[in-house]
């Protein structure tokens, strides 16, 4: 890790250049995010029965639980995505690499939404269906990274946290486009004409966010700490071979960090609404429009968790949020379990403020964790398996504890005990803020 530097920039008014970034990478990753929670979503509500239609038929329980499994095998391919984003992006800047992640995620979100169902091709369906989810997960493997070094190595010193903030309200966005999306459609047509063709509608429009995306990104300059390293490096043998040499330590520790809100985070996107829906008996659109409603409290909560990054500590900032969030797993639901929208509302949005706290400062955390000619493989790595270990699985162990105790309560108990494993992880890292990353 680089030494701290001794005196943070005047604060400035924000550059022309700094708002590109900021926006380049809020975009990308708004964008990248949609299309992956447009298919948790849609595992949830409908993939079961359009593509395990046979045993949706047999056994519905056991087919919605390999629905959510289908979540998890894309992240199995994001560690590899990590490391070829990482190599390249190492070498030849994290601008190309964003634009290239952005094409490869949007391509394999719309081919979702053209895909044959198991009435029509039979075993194939499903089989493609996995094989798109890996191609989403290779990308998204090599996004984060990407997004969030651009905008740190973009900040000035004393604005770190708040810069990287920025690709992390990208998942709130998402999810709010994503679920309102959802909202809309639901809403605006027959439970049997979603089921037939309306859920394709969410994965075509892929296509036109990810124009505007591309046109965005290309916009935006290369990171001057990247600029720099080119300018000044000696040719390196093996920088993956020297990440895992060196900084071993650092990869284990990002992975821990991540577990629990990355957990908490996909429950929140995936399965809150499918168990109030299909358990509860809610109303669908009244329960995705309290979603949606919801994260803004996640979009809100990230960004101050970055700014107050800047102001506390990035570590202090983490602990708080994982307290809130331990704190927080279980007692949400009973309030989910009343069945009232309003308590439903209450529950998700109290929990955002322990997730904005534990994701906001993360960019600038792990871009000050790691030297800056492995930094890109670095924090892509660490967060990659960090996201295997959260929330791969965590819809479908959600679904298989509901399933075996028939108390939702244990699913929160699972929350918080994956939220203390990042607490305790947090906790060993000495805090970063302010170290030079040019070094």
């Amino acid at each position: 890790m680089a030494s701290l530097t001794s005196a943070s920039a005047p604060a400035t008014g924000m550059k022309r250049e700094e708002r590109r970034v900021l926006a380049g990478t809020l975009v990308g990753t708004s964008i990248e995010w949609y299309d992956f929670f447009i298919y948790a979503q849609a595992a949830g509500l409908v993939l079961a029965p359009l593509f395990l239609a046979p045993l949706a038929q047999s056994d519905p329980a056991i087919a919605q639980v390999l629905s959510f499994a289908t979540i998890g095998i894309s992240f199995l391919f994001r560690p590899l995505g990590a490391v070829v984003a990482g190599w390249l992006g190492d070498r030849l800047g994290r601008k190309k690499m964003l634009v290239l992640t952005l094409i490869m995620m949007g391509v394999s979100t719309a081919l979702i939404g053209v895909l044959p169902t198991y009435a029509a091709i039979g075993v194939a369906a499903p089989v493609l269906l996995i094989l798109l989810r890996v191609l989403q997960g290779f990308s998204a493997g090599g996004e984060w990274g990407g997004a969030a070094l651009l905008s740190v190595e973009h900040a000035p010193v004393h604005r770190r946290g708040y810069f990287g903030a920025y690709p992390q309200i990208g998942v709130p966005v998402g999810m709010i486009l994503a679920t309102a999306t959802l909202w809309i459609l639901t809403s605006s047509m027959s439970a049997e004409a979603f089921l037939a063709w309306g859920w394709r509608v969410p994965f075509l429009f892929s296509i036109v966010l990810i124009f505007v995306g591309y046109l965005i990104r290309r916009a935006v300059e290369e990171s001057p700490v990247f600029e720099d390293l080119v300018r000044r490096r000696k040719e390196s043998s093996a920088p993956l071979g020297q990440l895992f040499r060196k900084n071993w330590r650092e990869v284990a520790l990002t992975a821990f960090v991540f577990i629990g809100n990355n957990a908490a985070g996909y429950l929140l996107i995936a399965f809150f609404a499918t168990y109030s829906v299909s358990v509860l008996g809610m109303e669908r659109p009244t329960v995705l429009l309290a979603t949606t409603l919801a994260s803004f409290g996640w979009l809100g909560f990230t960004l101050w968790g970055g700014r107050l990054s800047d102001r506390l500590g990035r570590i202090r900032t983490f602990q708080l949020g994982y307290l809130l969030l331990a704190v927080w797993a279980v007692p949400m639901w009973f309030l989910i379990d009343t069945a009232n929208i309003f308590w439903y509302f209450v529950a998700l949005f109290v929990m955002t403020l322990g997730l904005g706290l534990s994701y906001g400062p993360q960019a600038a955390l792990y871009a000050e964790m790691f030297p800056a000619n492995v930094r890109y493989s670095g924090v892509s790595i660490g967060y990659a398996l960090g996201a295997i270990m959260g929330g791969a699985f965590a819809p479908m162990i959600a679904e298989a504890l509901l399933r075996s105790t028939g108390a939702s309560w244990t699913i929160g108990l699972y929350i918080a005990v994956a939220a203390l494993v990042s607490l305790g992880a947090v906790s060993l890292i000495k805090e970063t803020k302010g170290v030079d990353l040019r070094a």
